[in-house]
């Protein structure tokens, strides 16, 4: 099945969305409280984690979020934060969790933008009989102010069992609800074999095989 250039598609929207919370979450947790601006034309970090973890919890103790980094770095000089091997997850009650993994990350001054590089994977787990649904890419620029994602970059999209969609280009707009996929756009779709049909063809498949065996005789 082909998808016409610039092909407007609904159901990654469940998994998009989500990007939206993670934009202005990571900008207001990766920064340091109150840092000092000290004019300083030199780009050297004042304040470095390593192997970091931080949450955030509802008012009855769930937990929400979980932003995990192999380090990240802040820098004085324009207030940006860049993260090394960033992940993202997302948790809701009786819904399945998202996670957003990278292998680089960047924040501009007061979040008005990260940028994830090399390796992006947005993974949402499977539930209620649907399977997991990921996208695979090498940059994503998340614009949380003006609530748009988007990507110039090749994309995969696969929803299990067998659905994958392949793109040049992406965007994400979340007050419109579409995702816009722009160039080279290609999918796969092969209908789920049902429990219904599985004992169909195999009682075919037993009829076909009586009707050609031979009698016996005693």
């Amino acid at each position: 099945m082909t998808i016409g250039t610039r092909s407007a598609i609904i159901y990654p929207i469940v998994l998009l969305s989500l990007i939206g919370l993670l934009t202005a979450w990571i900008g207001h947790m990766v920064q340091p409280p109150e840092p000092k601006l000290d004019g300083s034309s030199r780009h050297d970090p004042d304040y470095i984690m390593s192997n970091f973890v931080t949450t955030q919890t509802d008012k009855d103790g769930s937990l929400r979020y979980k932003l995990a980094a192999a380090e990240m770095k802040h820098f004085p000089d324009d207030d940006t934060t860049e993260l090394q091997r960033p992940r993202y997850t997302q948790f809701a009650l009786d819904k399945p969790y998202t996670q957003v993994e990278a292998l680089r990350g960047h924040v501009s001054s007061n979040g008005e933008q990260v940028q994830l590089e090399d390796k992006v994977k947005i993974t949402r787990q499977a539930f209620a009989g649907k399977g997991e649904m990921t996208i695979e890419t090498e940059y994503l620029n998340i614009l949380p102010n003006e609530d748009l994602v988007k990507t110039d970059r090749p994309v995969v999209i696969r929803q299990a069992p067998k659905t994958v969609i392949y793109a040049t280009g992406m965007i994400y707009e979340k007050n419109a609800r579409t995702v816009t996929l722009l160039h080279k756009v290609r999918a796969h779709y092969e209908k789920p074999v049902t429990q219904s049909s599985s004992t169909q063809k195999s009682s075919a498949v037993n009829k076909t095989a009586q009707s050609n065996a031979a009698p016996h005789k005693q």
